[in-house]
C-alpha cells in the first residue's frame, strides 16, 4: 500500500471512529468524567410543592407569582451570579454550557398547576422512576449532550428544608444517567433569597461529594 494511500485509510478510520462516538449515547461514567461536556438547563418546578402558605412581607404570593416571577429569577440566579452558582466546580468541569430557555419553557407552561399544599406528606412523594417519566417528556430546544436539571419536588419552612433531585440526562434519547436527591435548608432575606440558599448549598454539596458519588 502507497504510503498516502495507508495515511488516507488511518484517516477514514480516525473519522469513523469519532463520528461512531458521537453517535452513541451517553453514559453514567460521561457524567463524571471531566472531559465530557455538561450543559446546564436549569430549574424545574413542575414537580413542586410548597408545603403551607408562601408570603413575601406578608402578602400571599399567587400561584402565578410564584411561577411567572419567582421560579425565572432563581433560574437566572445561575446567569447572572455565576461566580456564586457555580455550576462548572460543581461538576468538576472547567467550564459549562448554559441552556435554562429549556426549564424556563417547561415552568413557563404550567398554567394550571396549583404549587400549594397544606400537607406535610406532599414534600417527598417522587422516586427515580417518576423523574424519569418526566425526562422523557420534556423539550430539550435542540440542545444535545449530557444535561443538568435541578427537580424541585418540596419546599417546606415549617421543615426548613427543600427536596431537589438533581439529574444528569443524555438529552438525545431523553434518559437519566444520574439521579440524586438531595435536601438543603433555606435562608436569607426575602422569600427569593430564602428560597435560593438551597440552589447554593446543592452546588456546594456536589462540589464537595462529586467523585464519591461516580463510585457509586
Amino acid at each position: 500500500m502507497k504510503p498516502i494511500t495507508k495515511f488516507k485509510c488511518i484517516l477514514a478510520l480516525l473519522f469513523i471512529t469519532v463520528s461512531t462516538k458521537t453517535l452513541l449515547a451517553q453514559s453514567k461514567a460521561d457524567v463524571f468524567d471531566e472531559k465530557v461536556p455538561v450543559t446546564w438547563l436549569g430549574v424545574d418546578y413542575s414537580q413542586t410543592k410548597f408545603i403551607g402558605s408562601a408570603t413575601s412581607k406578608d402578602v400571599v404570593i399567587s400561584n402565578d407569582e410564584f411561577r411567572d416571577t419567582y421560579v425565572n429569577s432563581w433560574n437566572y440566579l445561575f446567569i447572572n451570579e455565576q461566580k456564586k452558582y457555580d455550576v462548572a466546580k460543581a461538576v468538576h468541569r472547567e467550564s459549562v454550557k448554559y441552556a435554562i430557555d429549556v426549564t424556563i419553557q417547561a415552568n413557563k407552561s404550567l398554567t394550571k398547576k396549583d404549587f400549594y399544599s397544606n400537607s406535610p406528606s406532599d414534600f417527598h412523594l417522587l422516586n427515580e422512576a417518576d423523574i424519569a417519566r418526566v425526562v422523557k417528556n420534556y423539550d430539550f430546544q435542540n440542545t444535545d449532550g449530557i444535561g443538568l436539571i435541578f427537580f424541585v419536588e418540596g419546599m417546606s419552612k415549617g421543615i426548613g428544608s427543600m427536596g431537589i433531585w438533581v439529574t444528569f440526562v443524555d438529552i438525545k434519547s431523553k434518559t437519566v444517567l444520574y439521579t440524586k436527591y438531595e435536601t438543603g435548608s433555606p435562608g436569607g432575606f426575602g422569600f427569593r433569597n430564602y428560597w435560593a440558599k438551597p440552589l447554593y448549598t446543592t452546588l456546594k454539596d456536589m462540589e464537595s461529594n462529586f467523585k464519591s458519588w461516580g463510585k457509586n
